[in-house]
């Protein structure tokens, strides 16, 4: 049986992963929300948008998590803490034909073609965690490589931003799988692609 690739991504009610500020994302309450939604993780699957900033964020957790974790206010939970012990072991890949490098996760390596992630799929394992972000995620769908998709939708409303499927090339029918109410309204909802 073939590997399944996983989105899993924050969004809000009007189907954006940022405001119109390109940064406005203090909406999400943890980012470690998503990987407990997806089972068996042995990857995870990024864009390049994602760094520095990922590495920077969750390197911090990983190394000090008694301390205020960067662009937040507060100190990380325990998921969050669980999720950098996870995320430093685990490999990366990351999907760039510009980045030269990436310095943490240190079982990161650089992507330059989609096919790669094919063949990763094909391998024997676990699922694979598609972390984000949102470019990526529609490439991946247009190019047949994505297996289900898990929203973590918030009740908000952005008016605009980054939206989670500008670039779709088609139209498609995804078969539901489940809908989950979460803590502070939001809902958690999964289909199948």
């Amino acid at each position: 049986m073939a590997r399944k690739m996983i989105a899993a991504l924050q969004v809000s009610l009007d189907g954006f992963t940022q405001g119109s500020d390109q940064g406005g994302t203090e909406w999400v309450e943890s980012w470690a929300d998503a990987l407990a939604l997806i089972p068996d993780v042995d990857a995870f699957v990024q864009g390049s948008h994602m760094y520095p900033g990922y590495g920077i964020y969750w390197e911090a957790i990983y190394n000090e998590p008694n301390r205020v974790a960067p662009f937040q206010d507060r100190v990380p939970n325990e998921r969050e803490i669980e999720y950098a012990k996870f995320a430093v072991k685990t490999p990366h890949y990351v999907v760039s034909n510009t980045l030269e490098s990436v310095s943490w996760p240190p079982t990161a390596r650089i992507v330059g073609k989609l096919e790669e992630l094919r063949s990763l799929k094909g391998q024997p394992g676990k699922n694979i965690y598609v972390v984000g972000g949102p470019t990526l995620v529609t490439s991946l769908l247009n190019e047949g490589l994505l297996d289900e998709l898990t929203l973590i939708v918030h009740p908000l409303l952005l008016g605009g931003g980054k939206a989670l499927f500008a670039g779709v090339d088609q139209r498609r029918s995804l078969q539901f799988v489940s809908a989950t109410p979460a803590a502070s309204g939001r809902l958690i909802v999964t289909y199948r692609v």
